[in-house]
């Protein structure tokens, strides 16, 4: 098994959602759970790539996860 264009940035919410999200926390340098749970659910829906499915994905894998976002 051979990992090509490996780059740990790339697998933070890899499979969780979709690249353009991903991408969005990337700018913001969101790179964890822990830095996303500094922010409130409000402040992430206004980045480019989040919506209403995509804010239900990460809410899920932050919950089995035992981490939320903070309070608005």
């Amino acid at each position: 098994m051979y990992a090509f264009n490996y780059d740990p940035k790339e697998e933070f919410l890899h499979g969780v959602i979709a690249i353009p999200a991903r991408r969005a926390l990337e700018k913001e340098k969101i790179n964890s759970l822990e830095k996303l749970s500094d922010y409130s659910e409000k402040e992430i829906m206004q980045l480019h790539g989040f919506g209403k499915n995509t804010m239900v994905k990460l809410k899920n894998y932050m919950q089995e996860n035992q981490v939320c976002f903070k309070e608005a």
